[in-house]
């Protein structure tokens, strides 16, 4: 079963090493395929929904790529793979039942085929399905993956709630992105590096990687969502702004006390329509809090360059390296 490479290789030079990962892959994908079956025909359409209809493959390359810190391509490290992709996918139920999202991957979301609770209960399932794969792996892989499960579901609250008084909202902003999607970026790298049997001082700067990395990524979804056409992303421009999801250019859009700026800020704030949108997203384009937003997604991905510093020169650091700056180079 041959995979395709997620984009955030494609700056990464060694051969040797991609076809390494690459073989890895179509290996991880035929797991993941059985790791979400199920002896009931019914509960396997639900739990298989997302994982059949393809993805990124981001989190298992990952893992993929640090066991190479080590001596890849083990047992354990290829289960560690798929723990990692089908804990996303587990996630990626609950967000969309909380977001409301109608699509996933080009096929409805679970909560539309077959309703909200079902939807929930999948992704419980398959967090326990992650959680009994991941049993296998030792007890540090173990305890690390339970820190991080809290972490996905303290970063779910704290988006939920909001912002409490005084605190500030980008900051705050950022920290449910490490939560929610660093946490899990890092994991997928640390795993990879210990169950390789790599220099435990490798896993600091890999976490510290991963969560750079995990804000990088989904600011660069924000900057997309406002700048990028449906034929370079793939996606229709301003749904956040139309569901009123904050971002980091309307977060942003909050510091200037400007005129123009405290407009635009109200139009937003009032809630948009499919009519008033085009004109808003005009205005925002060309206003500064989007080059403030490219500045700030730049810096985390260099913050994540500068973190794997103390690991060995070679092709995993290199590729590491390549792989943070082609995250916030991508148009969708």
């Amino acid at each position: 079963m041959k995979i395709a490479l997620p984009s955030q290789l494609k700056l990464v030079t060694d051969k040797a090493l991609l076809s390494s990962l690459e073989s890895d892959l179509a290996k991880v994908e035929q797991r993941i395929i059985e790791a979400t079956a199920h002896a009931e025909v019914m509960v396997e359409s639900m739990t298989s929904h997302l994982a059949r209809a393809g993805g990124k493959r981001m989190r298992p390359v990952l893992t993929l790529l640090t066991s190479h810190l080590g001596t890849p391509g083990g047992e354990d490290v290829l289960d560690a793979a798929v723990v990692m992709e089908i804990t996303h996918l587990a996630t990626l139920y609950h967000d969309d039942v909380m977001d409301q999202a109608s699509t996933r991957r080009g096929v409805d979301t679970a909560h539309i085929v077959w309703g909200n609770n079902i939807a929930i209960l999948t992704g419980d399932l398959l967090f326990a399905r992650a959680s009994n794969l991941v049993s296998g792996l030792g007890q540090e892989a173990l305890q690390l993956q339970a820190k991080i499960f809290e972490q996905l579901v303290l970063g779910q609250l704290h988006e939920t709630i909001g912002p409490i008084d005084q605190e500030d909202p980008v900051d705050h902003y950022i920290q449910v992105l490490r939560d929610k999607t660093g946490s899990l970026i890092a994991l997928a790298a640390q795993l990879g590096a210990m169950l390789s049997g790599a220099d435990s001082s490798f896993q600091k700067p890999l976490e510290e990687f991963g969560q750079s990395i995990g804000v990088a990524f989904q600011l660069i979804d924000d900057i997309i969502d406002i700048e990028s056409t449906e034929s370079q992303s793939g996606k229709v421009s301003g749904t956040d702004l139309l569901a009123g999801v904050p971002t980091l250019p309307v977060l942003l859009l909050a510091k200037h006390d400007d005129s123009d700026s405290v407009k635009l800020l109200a139009d937003i704030s009032l809630g948009l329509d499919a009519a008033s949108l085009p004109e808003v997203l005009v205005r925002l384009r060309k206003h500064p809090v989007m080059e403030e937003s490219k500045l700030e997604t730049m810096r985390w991905a260099e913050a994540a360059i500068a973190a794997i510093a103390p690991l060995p020169k070679g092709k995993v650091r290199t590729a590491l390296e390549a792989f943070a700056l082609a995250v916030v180079e991508r148009k969708g």
